[in-house]
């Protein structure tokens, strides 16, 4: 898979764009705050529907404008998909897929599966188990649509519980209100812990073979998943057992006004040759993981898909040190990529490879 071209209008500092992207290797060089990384946010929005990095569209429409767009012509395997977004500050974004327009962007569903590697996704080693939850959340929704459309009901009955519990000294008959929303959260949430444990457990054993390679067989790293909630073979007796275990908690429920157990509190342990990674790692050590797992993530998704993704590259070489850095690019080669750098002299490395190179600057193809 690949995209073919990409157009912008309004969309952050770009007024107007229209770039045509080679099949392999795509490399913009340009200082900081020129609009690089704005050009992969654009790729990952008409994956995905949503940005990387953040919720609130409006945030993405050119600060002198009122709306903005982004297409994208895409090449899946032997399918072309044309997908166009329009983003209003009033109103929902807009999405067409092929000129047919979605009722919503959680209908959305691309076929374009993307990983994106930044100096960011070290979050996911060093703050809390909300950036690990995400991480699982995205990638896996690429992979599954259905678990997002499940997240999405989770979440919506979570909130409707919650509420109930914020107003639970209002109600005399709490325990059986409580109960409508329990047997759904009991069903969706073992359907999301499974899927989430399934994915992990693959993760760890790609990652764990990747990781390996890069130190030198010097470090084994292990992923697990983390739930509240006893994972066990037999769904319909965890969904029982995820039922019991949500009616011995309403004491503590009320009295926390939130509700204490399900996938929305689980987490990821990463461990380096038995040591947790976030509390023993270095910072080096905690960047290989991070590249280990992203490089992992590929490898995933071409074993699911049969396909690679477009793999994101945000100013990631002058994080690696020469060695990794080799590891890399040896990785990608089989793959669209699109690369962003602030010097030149990140390229050495890529003499040989297939690519394009963009100069950007202010917003504009130089």
């Amino acid at each position: 898979m690949h995209v073919k071209n990409i157009r912008l209008i309004n969309f952050r500092n770009y007024y107007s764009l229209n770039i045509d992207l080679n099949k392999k290797t795509n490399i913009f060089i340009g200082k900081n705050a020129q609009g690089k990384t704005n050009l992969l946010e654009a790729v990952y929005i008409c994956a995905t529907g949503r940005s990387f990095r953040t919720n609130r569209d409006k945030e993405i429409i050119n600060f002198n404008k009122n709306e903005a767009y982004v297409g994208a012509q895409m090449n899946i395997g032997k399918q072309e998909k044309f997908i166009e977004i329009k983003l209003e500050r009033e109103k929902a974004k807009r999405i067409r897929v092929n000129k047919t327009e979605l009722k919503n962007y959680k209908e959305l569903y691309s076929g374009l599966n993307v990983v994106i590697f930044s100096p960011e996704d070290l979050k996911l080693v060093k703050e809390g188990p909300g950036e690990r939850r995400n991480f699982l959340d995205m990638e896996i929704s690429q992979i599954r649509p259905v678990y997002n459309f499940n997240i999405n009901r989770y979440n919506k009955i979570l909130f409707q519980r919650n509420n109930l519990l914020r107003s639970s000294k209002f109600q005399t008959n709490i325990s059986s209100l409580l109960e409508i929303f329990d047997l759904q959260l009991a069903k969706i949430g073992t359907d999301i812990i499974l899927e989430r444990d399934k994915y992990v457990q693959e993760l760890s054993k790609i990652s764990s073979i990747t990781h390996n390679k890069i130190t030198l067989s010097r470090e084994n790293l292990e992923l697990k998943y983390l739930s509240n909630i006893e994972i066990l073979d037999d769904k319909i007796e965890m969904e029982k057992n995820y039922l019991n275990k949500l009616k011995r908690y309403i004491d503590k429920d009320i009295e926390a006004a939130s509700t204490q157990l399900g996938p929305h509190r689980d987490d990821i342990l990463m461990t380096i040759n038995d040591k947790e990674l976030k509390t023993y790692g270095s910072q080096g050590q905690q960047r290989t993981v991070v590249l280990s797992i992203k490089l992992s993530e590929v490898e995933l998704i071409k074993k699911q898909r049969g396909i690679y993704p477009v793999l994101l590259l945000d100013d990631v070489f002058s994080e690696l040190d020469e060695e990794r850095r080799k590891y890399l690019i040896k990785s990608f080669q089989d793959m669209q990529t699109l690369i962003t750098v602030t010097d030149a002299i990140d390229l050495k490395e890529m003499k040989t490879i297939e690519k394009s190179i963009f100069y950007i600057e202010e917003g504009k193809l130089m």
